[in-house]
């Protein structure tokens, strides 16, 4: 099959996390992808080479100090053909260098431009980072940092989808299109289990549910999600229990390796993992 977006050329000015894996989202739709990064490179690239490597991959990139006259004339030089642009800089340093949405409409209004920003108007020149953003919706446990990126790659994906939906909206004849990617939606809408209380503790999926929860073994630990009944029941017919008590579930998990649980559980066509 021929790709979505075979054909169509993508400039990114966006580094770090959110932008480059929203780029990387396109390139796999069949975008051409030309990466700008400034002198320094890409940060992550610094503390994350292999991410960084994979997730720039396929994709041209191209050095540019836009600070100088000479970088943002080979960016514009880049614009000329682009059918989509992509940032993640704050608006307001953007229109410093002349690549304000008004602006970029005027030149090439063929253009679709998708700008990741940290929170939604007015405070879209606010800064903030994952961190902050989940702090703001309740999705952290203190002092555990948390073990992935929730809004950073929930964001990417929000500015790939929205990518796509300008892109197909100029295609139908509806013309070129500016859209802004507040990351801290992206988290507020992540956090919909906790806000509406499923994932609260004591709640069905925050503990309340002995079938859904993770249990201590001999040897480490083991998730268990058998949520739906026939799950349940096999669950329980195989431990010999006639329903489901926490306690002694713990004390049965508690007999074997979380590795043995797996390969138990997989005989068996149940929903147990080992927590790596």
């Amino acid at each position: 099959m021929t790709a979505p977006l075979e054909g169509m050329k993508v400039v990114t000015l966006a580094v770090n996390v959110p932008g480059p894996a929203a780029a990387a989202r396109l390139r796999e739709f069949g975008a051409d992808v030309v990466k700008v990064e400034p002198p320094g490179g890409d940060p992550l690239a610094a503390s994350t080479p292999a991410w960084h490597e994979a997730m720039a991959s396929g994709q041209k990139i191209v050095g540019l100090d836009l600070k100088d006259d000479g970088g943002r004339s080979e960016l514009f030089s880049l614009l000329e053909e682009a059918d989509l642009l992509l940032t993640s800089n704050r608006p307001a340093s953007l229109a410093r260098l002349g690549l304000s949405p008004e602006e970029l409409r005027e030149k090439y209004p063929r253009m679709s431009y998708v700008a990741i920003v940290g929170y939604p108007a007015p405070r879209e020149n606010e800064p903030g980072h994952d961190l902050t953003y989940l702090a703001d919706y309740g999705l952290l446990t203190p002092p555990d940092l948390p073990r992935t990126l929730l809004a950073d790659l929930a964001g990417a994906e929000r500015a790939a989808s929205a990518a796509l939906g300008l892109l197909l909206a100029r295609e139908r004849g509806f013309g070129a299109g500016y859209t802004e990617v507040p990351l801290s939606e992206a988290a507020e809408a992540f956090a919909a289990p906790l806000r509406h209380g499923i994932t609260r503790p004591g709640e069905l999926l925050g503990g309340g549910f002995p079938g859904y929860g993770v249990y201590r073994t001999s040897d480490g630990w083991v998730a268990v999600a058998a949520l739906e009944a026939h799950f349940l029941e096999k669950l329980l017919s195989e431990f010999g229990l006639e329903k489901a008590d926490k306690e002694e579930m713990e004390r049965i998990f508690a007999e074997h390796p979380a590795s043995w649980w797996e390969k138990w559980a997989g005989e068996r066509d149940l929903p147990v993992a080992a927590i790596i």
